[in-house]
């Protein structure tokens, strides 16, 4: 069975090989899952483990929230995708940020258990960006009243960062800071970067395969339409030569990871692929179109996590955004072993990032501007 998935807003990877799949379960997997989910239980008397379901934007959509202490600043972690729910990775990184924040993650519309929730036709016409920024701003306000926090830490990866940093400009009085990983600012020149460097890899290692597919498409994305076959053939080797993961040629770490999730059911594991698909077929146009570069002037502390090696959302642009963008407070942080996957690839100096340059705007939003 092929299935395509796809990660960090229609950064495709095809996974053609039947192991891919996230759906099966086995005696080991779940014997496994209870290892995991042993390990994670949150018991000290201060923290919070929770997951529940809650009506945002007219639906029920998913929260999952999870820290040591409920006197620490609460993260929202807007994930990727679209509709790359994270709820069942973080049992691979997120555990050390639990003990300095509570953090919560999100299954957006058409993702993951959020997904599994609604007859999918009847938000077919919602499948917006617009909706999605609502439906953010109307979780952080849950998660404000709920928890009793004044103000959040909004942080985003990929996709998700379109979301985040669209919500924090229309509602910055919710939120302390944003933390953008992966930060997409404009989809057509991520595209034509991303494949350049694909195709200049391919040449060096003499990769004949991958020179003809890529040539086949070129220029791209050029003045023809960004179809996602074109998608697909210049994101496979981008992603092959480490544009995804840095080093690597595949992720499957990352796209197995639901089959040891305890957060995760089965039928919650197999709406992973159906929701992507879903979503991709009603959102593609409008990604296409996303260009930030417009924005100036940022109303709330910004700090950017870049990968080094990241040529599915490419950092360049990022970093010439930040670097012109007024702020009260702004700061980029490069992680030189990274492409895309920063809190898998270095989870350590992610920790360390996010103590050093963002706790600290939660207990003082009013730093002098860069």
């Amino acid at each position: 069975m092929k299935s395509i998935l796809i990660i960090c807003l229609i950064y495709v990877l095809m996974c053609s090989h039947a192991d891919a799949q996230v759906c099966p379960d086995t005696a080991t997997y779940k014997q496994a899952r209870a290892v995991i989910q042993d390990m994670d239980r949150i018991l000290a008397p201060t923290g919070i483990q929770e997951a529940y379901k809650t009506k945002i934007g007219g639906i029920d959509q998913w929260l999952n929230v999870r820290g040591q202490d409920k006197e620490n600043p609460i993260i929202l972690f807007i994930h990727g995708g679209p509709a790359a729910p994270l709820t069942p990775e973080i049992w691979q990184f997120q555990r050390p940020i639990e003990e300095y924040f509570t953090v919560v993650n999100w299954d957006q519309r058409g993702a993951g258990k959020t997904f599994g929730e609604v007859d999918p036709d009847s938000i077919s016409d919602s499948i917006h960006i617009a909706n999605y920024v609502d439906d953010a701003i109307e979780v952080a306000e849950h998660i404000r009243s709920k928890y009793h926090k004044n103000k959040i830490i909004l942080m985003a990866h990929s996709w998700g960062t379109i979301i985040g940093l669209n919500a924090a400009l229309k509602r910055p009085d919710l939120f302390y800071s944003y933390v953008g990983i992966g930060q997409v600012i404009n989809t057509r020149d991520n595209e034509r970067i991303s494949f350049d460097y694909a195709l200049e890899q391919a040449k060096a290692h003499k990769n004949t395969v991958a020179i003809n597919e890529l040539e086949s498409i070129a220029p791209y994305p050029g003045d023809q339409p960004i179809t996602r076959d074109r998608i697909i053939t210049a994101r496979k080797w981008a992603q092959f030569y480490g544009g995804l993961s840095a080093y690597r040629e595949n992720s499957d770490y990352y796209f197995k990871a639901p089959l040891l999730s305890p957060d995760y059911d089965d039928s919650d594991r197999c709406a992973i692929d159906k929701g992507n698909m879903y979503t991709l077929g009603r959102i593609l146009p409008e990604f296409l179109n996303v260009d930030l570069t417009g924005i100036h002037s940022f109303p709330i502390p910004v700090v950017m996590f870049m990968g080094r090696h990241d040529y599915t959302t490419p950092t360049m642009p990022t970093a010439i955004w930040l670097k012109k963008v007024k702020a009260p407070y702004k700061e980029g942080v490069w992680f030189e072993r990274s492409s895309h996957m920063i809190p898998w690839e270095e989870p350590g100096k992610m920790l360390v990032s996010l103590l050093k340059y963002v706790r600290p705007l939660a207990a003082d939003s009013t730093k002098r501007s860069n």
